[in-house]
């Protein structure tokens, strides 16, 4: 049963709801929360989500030297999988309790203070990231640009279009 929820889900091209950001030389894909678990409750209506909230009631932990870290739960016909992300800056710099400054060889910049709008963002962030361990979006963190079928799709489609272009002897 769960290989079947992963493959089905792993079949979903979700480009269309990739959002691109740029940031020191560096592109990466954001798949939208929303879209991801409409399309996972499109197909699996009992999907679930449960948002890790801690002995003090709050949905994140923190640390002072490592940052904030929150952790998402999704059930999906009976399998449960647990996903961890921390709170990070446009640059993917951890979030702390205060601003701090980066040095880089090329500028110097400050990371500002965590606020609960990061908070909320990194716990959708982490939704996300655990609905591609069920498999949707799942190229995206492989740095692909198609889910894995639709380039065996391709492939196969160009492999046979060659074979019917060569001349019969």
């Amino acid at each position: 049963m769960e290989k079947d929820v992963f493959n089905e889900l792993n079949a979903v091209n979700v480009n269309e709801w990739v959002e691109k950001k740029s940031t020191g030389g560096t592109t990466l894909s954001y798949l939208s929360w929303a879209n991801a678990w409409k399309e996972v409750k499109k197909r699996y209506p009992d999907a679930n989500y449960e948002i890790v909230k801690f002995e003090n009631g709050l949905p994140y932990c923190y640390d002072e030297n490592t940052g904030y870290m929150v952790y998402t739960k999704v059930t999906i016909q009976g399998v449960t999988h647990e996903m961890w992300l921390c709170a990070m800056d446009s640059r993917n710099k951890a979030l702390l309790s205060h601003p701090y400054e980066v040095k880089t060889k090329y500028s110097t910049f400050t990371v500002e203070k965590c606020t609960m709008f990061d908070i909320n963002k990194t716990i959708m962030r982490c939704l996300t990231k655990n609905l591609a361990m069920f498999g949707l979006g799942l190229y995206l963190y492989a740095g692909e640009d198609i889910p894995q079928d639709e380039k065996e799709e391709t492939k196969s489609s160009k492999q046979s279009s060659k074979t019917e272009e060569k001349p019969t002897t």
